[in-house]
């Protein structure tokens, strides 16, 4: 059945109007929208809408990551044949999933993008969707929280990193991608003490009370204790998910503005992220991807395998059981 639909399917993100199944159009063809999902605008009976954020005027280092969104609906388009592996259901048949598309905004008027990205954010989630947001750098989660906190109250905040991006700043107009939790705190979008940092491995003297686990204790204590741990803190707690692909190593993801060594393999990230189902997943986003330095596509395809297990830690706690 797949051949037979492989041979006849293309550019589905514009020709199958039905919003759940997988999809068998040829990897290397046809318009590459989030694992080919619709693109649509119409948010009726939608479940998740994926949206991309191309942003990077916050950035400290290496730009780039503008180009973030694209990479990462290129590189998904292998992973619409087939159920995620290790979850044992299906989330791109069983809910309603589209591609919502980009954040359209003024590139030369950055003072206004916070504005123009919760606004964004809030007709998704007003619409009664949940969004999965491909970045862009790492500061859009700031602008969103502001959307998810408005609807849900202070949320937990489930943060792979390797820096805390809790570093001090009482400028609320000040666009950086690495005080923007330190905000959010302040602003009271998340509660420290029901969060957690994961991979961290940059100093930071003062986070906010905010529970770390830094990149050694995953190395030392392994994938499975972790995520007990994560499950642990955040309890049943609305938790909103951000994933900096940079708390991966740079062997794994070489392609983002501001490396660090020491961070997880992609193994370890994966069985983290399954092993976490059953948390109160209300939304997420996978950012930092920069493909000018991502010359094997690597840290584009991670980014699309986090992206879709995000999508299936939403999905999870929503999923028919018999």
């Amino acid at each position: 059945m797949a051949l037979e639909d492989a041979k006849k399917q293309v550019d589905t993100a514009f020709t199958e109007k039905n919003q759940r199944g997988l999809r068998y159009e040829n990897a290397f063809g046809g318009a590459t929208s989030f694992l080919r999902r619709q693109y649509t605008k119409d948010l009726t009976g939608v479940d998740v809408a994926i949206t991309g954020v191309p942003f990077d005027q916050a950035v400290t280092n290496r730009t780039g990551t503008r180009l973030g969104p694209r990479a990462i609906r290129e590189a998904s388009t292998l992973q619409p044949y087939d159920p995620p592996y290790g979850w044992g259901f299906d989330p791109l048949s069983e809910f309603a999933v589209v591609d919502y598309g980009d954040l359209a905004f003024d590139y030369a008027h950055t003072p206004s993008f916070p504005g123009k990205l919760t606004t964004h954010i809030k007709g998704i989630l007003d619409a009664g969707a949940a969004s999965i947001t491909l970045g862009g750098d790492h500061y859009i989660s700031f602008p969103i929280l502001r959307a998810y906190a408005e609807k849900y109250g202070p949320l937990s905040l489930l943060h792979f990193d390797a820096h805390s991006d809790t570093w001090a700043d009482d400028d609320m107009s000040r666009i950086d991608h690495g005080t923007m939790f330190y905000k959010a705190v302040k602003e009271g979008l998340i509660d420290p003490k029901r969060s957690v940092q994961v991979g961290i491995r940059t100093v930071n003297d003062d986070n906010l009370g905010v529970p770390t686990i830094d990149a050694r204790e995953v190395h030392e204590t392994g994938p499975v204790a972790v995520a007990k741990k994560i499950k642990d803190i955040l309890g049943d707690n609305q938790t909103y998910l951000t994933f900096d692909i940079d708390c991966l190593d740079p062997a794994f993801a070489p392609g983002t503005g501001t490396p660090v060594w020491g961070g997880l393999t992609s193994g370890q990230a994966s069985i983290i992220l399954r092993d976490i189902a059953g948390i109160n997943l209300v939304g997420g986003d996978v950012v930092e991807v920069s493909p000018p330095f991502d010359t094997t596509g690597a840290t584009a395809i991670a980014g699309a395998h986090v992206a879709m297990e995000i999508l299936a830690l939403w999905c999870w706690t929503r999923r028919k059981t018999a």
